[in-house]
């Protein structure tokens, strides 16, 4: 990149993930400049070359793009409010975990304010930023987004899902949901296996190979979602699979094995058979779980 396309960069929040994010930018020569609540935070930028700014109001002046990373939208709100007016015609990337309704509110605030505002999820950990794995879901202001893209790249993967500003916390609290789902499932049947002294190192090897097979089938419900017909002539039906998890949960209680994370699986084939949808694909169980809305 030339000097032209290293703009100089402000870093609001320097915990694990803000303080990686500061480090990327400044090895690949971005002029930067950091802050936060615990001035001792920005010892180790300094050191490597970053600007320490003496207040929030310093820090935004600083530079046109302003890349916020703190624990909530409330904490970010809160440091943001009060230099609002010296926001007015930059651009501020928020790297805070929140819901799409945060997102959105924060959005509409920074318009009030003449702000660039985009929104991202961060699929990655602290040591993977700046590293091939590294995703960065964005979503918001178009123009901002592509004014700093290549700068975004540096951190990692950079995806853009649209201008409505929540779609970045909406992916990537779903694809957290299923990371989790999945973890349980490890965790669970670890405990499963592990009540007949079995290793959790061994399971483990016979889980990644399993899951890893099994994710082949996701277009396939994928299918059955979106067109909204569950016909099947897959013997992969709602009863069966609730028999399956019948199964389970009864295996888990006689095993000693605690069910908090089966038995809601297992109460919503139930539902699902019990309203005659036992011959649908097993995909329809993803009926029940939307009709929480």
């Amino acid at each position: 990149m030339s000097e032209q396309e290293r703009p100089p960069v402000t870093v609001i929040g320097l915990g694990a993930m803000g303080s990686r994010i500061a480090e990327v930018l400044l090895a690949a020569g971005h002029p930067t400049s950091v802050w936060n609540r615990t001035p001792g935070r920005a010892d180790p930028l300094v050191a490597q070359g970053a600007v320490r700014a003496s207040g929030v109001a310093e820090a935004v002046t600083a530079s046109p793009l302003v890349l916020v990373c703190v624990l909530d939208y409330a904490a970010a709100r809160e440091i943001l409010e009060p230099v609002a007016a010296e926001f007015a015609g930059r651009t501020l990337v928020h790297f805070t975990t929140g819901t799409p309704q945060q997102a959105r509110e924060m959005a509409r605030w920074a318009a009030g304010h003449g702000i660039g505002y985009v929104d991202s999820g961060m699929m990655a950990t602290p040591p993977m930023i700046g590293k091939d794995g590294a995703r960065f879901l964005y979503s918001g202001s178009q123009d901002a987004f592509e004014r700093y893209r290549r700068s975004l790249e540096l951190l990692g993967t950079a995806e853009y899902f649209g201008e409505d500003a929540g779609l970045a916390s909406l992916y990537d609290l779903a694809l957290l949901s299923a990371m989790y789902g999945m973890f349980a499932g490890f965790f669970h049947g670890a405990a499963l296996v592990g009540s007949a002294g079995v290793s959790a190192a061994d399971f483990a090897e016979q889980a990644a190979a399993w899951v890893t097979a099994m994710t082949v089938g996701l277009p396939y419900d994928a299918e059955f979602i979106d067109s909204g017909d569950y016909t099947t002539a897959d013997e992969q039906t709602v009863a069966f699979n609730k028999s399956a998890f019948d199964m389970i949960v009864q295996a888990s209680r006689e095993e000693g094995v605690a069910v908090d994370f089966v038995a809601p699986l297992q109460a919503l084939l139930a539902r699902q058979v019990a309203e005659g949808h036992g011959a649908a694909s097993f995909a329809r169980v993803f009926e029940g779980i939307r009709a929480g809305r």
